[in-house]
């Protein structure tokens, strides 16, 4: 297939019905309920479908990213999503703005539209080589349940099991705490929501981070269509990037299931060997077997042998937790 027909459309883009807030055009601004995100959240989202290439047809995904002010960013994948087709070759990516009722993502000719939820791709000729549809995806360990014998840290009756454990008028943990467990080797499972920051960038967008034992983070941000970094959702921050990015659209729950193997210490105190960190998000191992060389930046708690709490950073963004719990390895 001829990468030059994926780069050459224009993409609409057609809103869900939501309703505009008065501030969403502030840098600030914050969205933790669909009907409060504004009018550019219905045009954020991923699409799936099969394009026409030299009368063959391929899987394409695409994601569209909002980013604030009626502006969007666009990323397409040649055989469908990231963890559910794509194959491995360097995504397509453009920029996009809002007109009217449609988003317009542009590229070097061609144009699309988007219709109640799908979208009509055309090319340079005026023939249409591509019909996309909406998908909204759930991670296949959503609710995961915790197995008999797991310490359950949150299932959303309390906050007691955190110093610093806050609850959300709708009952979610608030980031900024820290359990009063002390957690050695085992399995962590947590499910999180990214706000809706669509004016900020970077590590000022939906920013918080899981951090095993206070000392190994597993980074949380929105992330959403970025190239996967190791400060961005997934990665072990400053020790390993993730495989791919998984990262769902804010507003969407998400899970990161990790087998964790704490460091090993000598009697002298010093490091015999280094952790190890397997992590799955949203159901895609993302991390297998990663040595952890060192506490990760901001680590509330340095290395050594003694089991150590989980921390769920607060990093100034409102990020939600729920579901967690952790299975401690068998002796």
């Amino acid at each position: 297939m001829k990468r030059i027909v994926l780069a050459s459309v224009l993409l609409f883009g057609g809103a869900v019905a939501v309703s505009a807030t008065a501030d969403e055009k502030a840098p600030g601004f914050t969205a933790l309920q669909a009907d409060r995100a504004g009018a550019d959240y219905g045009f954020q989202g991923e699409y799936t479908g099969k394009i026409r290439s030299n009368d063959t047809e391929v899987q394409l995904g695409l994601q569209v990213i909002a980013e604030g002010q009626g502006k969007f960013a666009w990323v397409a994948w040649i055989g469908g999503l990231p963890g559910a087709g794509w194959n491995g070759e360097s995504p397509l990516r453009g920029a996009g703005e809002r007109e009217g009722d449609a988003v317009v993502l542009k590229a070097d000719t061609g144009r699309g539209e988007i219709r109640a939820g799908s979208v009509s791709v055309y090319n340079n000729e005026n023939v249409r080589v591509a019909e996309l549809t909406r998908v909204q995806r759930t991670s296949p360990t959503l609710g995961r349940k915790p197995p008999e014998g797991a310490l359950v840290l949150f299932d959303g009756t309390s906050a007691d099991e955190f110093e610093g454990g806050k609850l959300s008028d709708d009952k979610l943990l608030m980031q900024g705490c820290t359990s009063r467990k002390k957690l050695g080797s085992g399995e962590l499972h947590v499910e999180f929501l990214l706000p809706w920051m669509p004016n900020a960038r970077g590590q000022g967008r939906g920013n918080s981070g899981v951090y095993l034992q206070g000392r190994y983070e597993v980074q949380v941000l929105d992330s959403f269509g970025l190239t996967g970094e190791q400060n961005e959702c997934g990665g072990i921050y400053s020790i390993s990037k993730p495989l791919l990015n998984m990262c769902f659209p804010p507003l969407t729950w998400q899970t990161y299931d990790v087998q964790f193997q704490a460091a090993e210490f000598g009697t002298d105190g010093k490091k015999k060997t280094d952790g190890l960190i397997t992590v799955r998000h949203n159901g895609v191992v993302i991390h297998e077997q990663v040595k952890l060389t060192h506490a990760t930046t901001a680590a509330p708690v340095p290395e050594g042998p003694d089991a150590g709490p989980l921390y769920l950073q607060d990093h100034g963004n409102q990020v939600r937790y729920r579901n967690i719990w952790f299975n401690p390895a068998k002796p």
